[in-house]
């Protein structure tokens, strides 16, 4: 993991530079759609027109030899071009621009094992990009001079980040993760992975009396005089170990650490681990034969919950701070402090969609009907700038904004 410091500025005329600063990044993994540390690469580029697409995905074989994907594509395709044209971009120049996402159509394995959108990105100096996503999108084509990202974001913050460490006797990993990712974070390299690491080999022999009584093929061990306190005192020991190498790996000290082991371990873990995120609940059982995907999936289950808590506990920061300075529904009031810094939660009406240009000398909106050359979507802008500051965004349904049915609602920092 680590923290990202980039200085940007918005201008006038709806042409924006995200202002991104102290944005702790999540190492990449197969698991992630799109790492962190790529979106904010994305986030920064410029083009002279640059292209976007979403596009919904077909999981079910019949939707899917009905080609609808590919024909959604197409649409897109053939939008883009007309959008193009309003930029007064050349045909020539508009063909061989969408050419690479026309050449998608024949991939078949894109389409065959699909999530459940598609995101693209081209312009005219870059090759082209595109990502599967696990959620759905709406089909939309956008031309601007930055790509078109905020549909992304509830990659970001609707997943919660969380840690998960699997105990037993013989075995013991340490995973970051969150809703799309699960990452190894290698504790063998600063702990344990067994008991008799912890305690020694020679240790255990002190504790156990030879004792024959039918011969070198049946002999046995008994423990005498360690008894269950003296194992108690082992494990505590390993336990305490394993503890020193989750404080070393562990970079967020406020996401919950979830246990995945036997309820016996879990209690001793707990008296030897004071790290204050420690999640109430653990998954029992030996983690240990479990496939990765069962463990993220069971770990995110039993996770999710604490995440939709701190949601409605931001919702409610909201009711709460309405009809003070603290909060604001107000266009007027919410694009400035975005730009400013200044918003540390915001509620977007995800069935809305706002064109137009801010004016920073002004600190004036103008509000468009639709989408054209010279303008750009606040939407995306309000959102990506509060994300790259470090605040939280929230796309939701009318009905379910803090203030209903209105289009933003931000909390503000100070």
């Amino acid at each position: 993991m680590n923290v990202l410091h980039m200085i940007g500025i918005i201008d006038t005329g709806g042409q924006f530079s995200y202002f991104v600063k102290n944005i702790t990044i999540m190492t990449p993994t197969s698991s992630h759609p799109l790492a962190q540390e790529e979106f904010v690469r994305l986030a920064e580029l410029r083009h002279p027109h640059a292209v976007t697409m979403y596009l919904p995905m077909d999981i079910k074989g019949k939707e899917q030899n009905r080609h609808l994907a590919q024909g959604r594509l197409k649409q897109c395709l053939k939008q883009a071009a007309t959008e193009l044209a309003d930029w007064e971009v050349s045909a020539e120049q508009v063909t061989k621009l969408l050419e690479p996402a026309r050449q998608l159509l024949n991939e078949v394995q894109l389409w065959r094992n699909p999530s459940e959108g598609l995101v693209i990105f081209l312009s005219p100096d870059a090759d082209m990009e595109y990502f599967t996503i696990p959620f759905a999108v709406e089909q939309r084509t956008y031309v601007d001079r930055h790509f078109l990202l905020s549909p992304l974001l509830p990659l970001y913050h609707n997943d919660g980040r969380y840690y998960l460490l699997e105990l037993s006797r013989d075995y013991v990993k340490l995973f970051e993760a969150s809703r799309f990712e699960f990452r190894d974070l290698q504790l063998e390299k600063d702990t344990p992975v067994q008991l008799e690491d912890a305690v020694g080999h020679d240790f255990e022999q002190k504790n156990l009396q030879f004792h024959s009584g039918r011969g070198t093929q049946g002999s046995i061990f008994h423990g005498h005089g360690s008894g269950k306190d003296d194992d108690k005192k082992e494990m505590v020991n390993y336990l305490r170990q394993i503890h020193e190498g989750v404080v070393k790996r562990i970079a967020d000290a406020e996401a919950p650490l979830l246990l995945s082991c036997v309820d016996e371990l879990a209690a001793l873990y707990r008296k030897v681990n004071p790290y204050p995120a420690l999640y109430e609940k653990n998954l029992g059982g030996d983690p240990e034969f479990k496939t990765p995907q069962q463990r993220h999936e069971a770990s995110w289950e039993l996770i999710r919950p604490h995440f939709e808590k701190d949601r409605e506990l931001k919702r409610q920061q909201y009711q709460d701070s309405q009809h003070t300075s603290k909060a604001s529904l107000a266009l007027d009031e919410i694009i400035p402090a975005v730009v400013n810094g200044k918003v540390d939660t915001l509620y977007i009406n995800r069935d809305e969609a706002l064109y137009g240009t801010y004016d920073k000398e002004q600190q004036r909106v103008q509000l468009d009907i639709r989408k054209k050359v010279g303008n750009t979507s606040l939407t995306d802008l309000a959102a990506m700038n509060t994300f790259l500051q470090g605040g939280k965004v929230y796309f939701l349904p009318a009905a379910e904004m803090p203030a209903k049915n209105t289009v933003m609602n931000a909390v503000f920092r100070f």
